[in-house]
């Protein structure tokens, strides 16, 4: 493999890397894909978000765009570039249509829109976003990554995996002109050469705690578990080698559903792994308290939110209450994204109960026939857990929640046994901040000038969230992702 040469290389092998390939390949470049592990079809997303999109119209889904660039920044509190917000909304579509056509279709796939998107408060402003990626409109197609990577391979695109970025190479005015890697599983080290550019496409720095001390330290605080062991931040570290600057405070995805044993003290739980830990049902507005058994928020919320309010809570955790009707009347609670109830969301009633089983068998789930045993069982003080549940049912009977202001139908008692309890922390699913980019994706210098030759696209990319995620608009991750992975691929090769 020596003296290796190619227009692009982008560098990761996921969501945002396999649309810059392909896209950089349909303008003709020789283009090259790096990852630093074996394989990468299973990364890919199911749900992804879009403005207009052939299946948002054939559902009839309308999204005004100026409004949903209002929300994001709001949301955001305006620290993000909104030169990004709009290059998402006007081309994001196009990204998907790609998708369903050139890779989805001619492999038995389409998208589907979902078009549900109810809310009363705003707090719980949603938009309807959501593509599902699915053949049959009753599940979605987990393993559609491979459908990306062949259509990559079928332009001439080269993939090498257990391939690792160790750093970038510049010449004499700073331009990026290739990479150096190590193979994973013998440790050679090489040089490869990029005559066009390289694009990052190398995601967070979740799995980095020595990064997240630095950049995001109250994730540790917030989260007992990250689905995202790959993220090393090392891409990130790279471009900051060569100049490139980042965003200075921290934005993540977390859900509001890792469940963990009673017991737990957060500051020495953070499991890193591929194993989902997600008890979905963590996700649903149920009564939640606090380490003491007091309620101390309004449950429907986004997910993160939950995460966010625990900061100001003894121990940083929280523990759900709910019994067993429950479970036969989740519809009314109406949650959006995947914690829906049945497609698109990940499981139906019958599903939620057969996770509720699992985790009792676990022991991470705890059941009682009176709540002054469950507060037994789950550490807390019987005589608060028992006047906090019996205040919330009080609110629940009366049809309003005086304490916090929880929309009515999704107050549901807890006044029959048997009770179930669940001990919550958050789950990290990626990082959010990165480096500074423009709209054509060109990675920025601390003078906010363009680096000739360096690109970046998907969670490595910053600019685009600040602090939590809004779930609310489904898909959106990974929306980001694959629309600035494909204008990445186009402007690398146009410019």
């Amino acid at each position: 493999m020596e003296n290796e040469t190619y227009d692009v290389i982008v560098v990761g092998a996921a969501n945002a890397g396999g649309f810059a390939a392909g896209a950089a390949a349909e303008k003709g470049a020789k283009v090259l894909v790096i990852d630093k592990k074996a394989n990468s079809e299973y990364l890919y997303r199911n749900t992804i978000a879009s403005v207009d999109s052939h299946a948002q119209q054939r559902a009839g889904v309308k999204i005004d765009k100026r409004e949903l660039v209002e929300f994001l920044s709001a949301f955001a509190q305006d620290n993000v570039d909104q030169q990004l917000l709009w290059t998402w909304v006007n081309h994001s579509g196009e990204a998907l249509d790609w998708l369903e056509e050139k890779v989805l279709k001619p492999n038995g796939d389409h998208l589907y829109a979902t078009g549900d998107a109810y809310y009363e408060t705003l707090m719980n402003k949603a938009f309807p976003s959501g593509n599902e990626i699915t053949a049959d409109e009753k599940a979605w197609d987990w393993g559609w990554g491979k459908y990306v990577i062949a259509t990559d391979q079928a332009l001439g695109v080269t993939f090498q995996y257990n391939t690792k970025l160790e750093h970038l190479l510049t010449d004499a005015q700073n331009r990026v002109v290739g990479v150096q890697v190590m193979d994973t599983e013998t440790h050679a080290v090489r040089e490869i050469t990029a005559k066009q550019g390289v694009i990052l496409c190398t995601g967070g720095y979740g799995a980095n705690e020595a990064l997240m001390q630095k950049w995001a330290p109250t994730l540790l605080k917030k989260n007992t578990y990250t689905q995202s062991p790959r993220d090393d931040g090392s891409g990130q570290v790279a471009a900051l080698e060569v100049g490139a600057a980042r965003d200075l405070e921290p934005a993540s995805i977390i859900f509001d559903r890792g469940a963990v044993p009673v017991g737990t003290n957060i500051d020495d739980y953070y499991v890193k792994d591929w194993q989902s830990h997600q008890f979905v049902l963590g996700s649903y507005p149920l009564l939640k308290v606090n380490l003491k058994g007091e309620r101390f928020f309004n449950e429907s919320v986004p997910y993160q939110f939950a995460m966010n309010s625990l900061m100001h809570q003894p121990g940083h955790l929280e523990i759900m209450v709910w019994n067993a009707k429950t479970m036969d009347n989740l519809k009314q609670f109406h949650t959006l994204g995947c914690s829906r109830l049945g497609w698109p969301g990940i499981f139906g009633t019958d599903g939620e109960k057969k996770l509720l089983h699992d985790y009792l068998d676990k022991g991470y789930v705890q059941q009682a026939d009176s709540i002054a045993e469950l507060a037994e069982k789950m550490h807390l003080p019987v005589d608060q857990l028992t006047k906090t549940v019996d205040h919330y049912n009080d609110l629940c009977a009366a049809g309003k929640d005086t304490d916090f202001g929880k929309e009515a139908y999704r107050l549901f008692p807890v006044d029959e046994g048997p009770y179930y309890a669940v001990t919550l922390g958050g789950i990290l699913l990626a990082t959010l901040d990165g480096l500074h980019v423009n709209a054509q994706m060109q990675v920025l210098d601390q003078h906010e000038a363009p680096i000739a030759g360096l690109y970046a696209a998907g969670n490595c990319a910053g600019g685009f969230f600040w602090g939590a995620y809004p779930d609310r608009v489904p898909g959106l991750t990974a929306s980001h992702a694959v629309t600035f992975g494909r204008l990445a691929g186009q402007c690398v090769v146009d410019a």
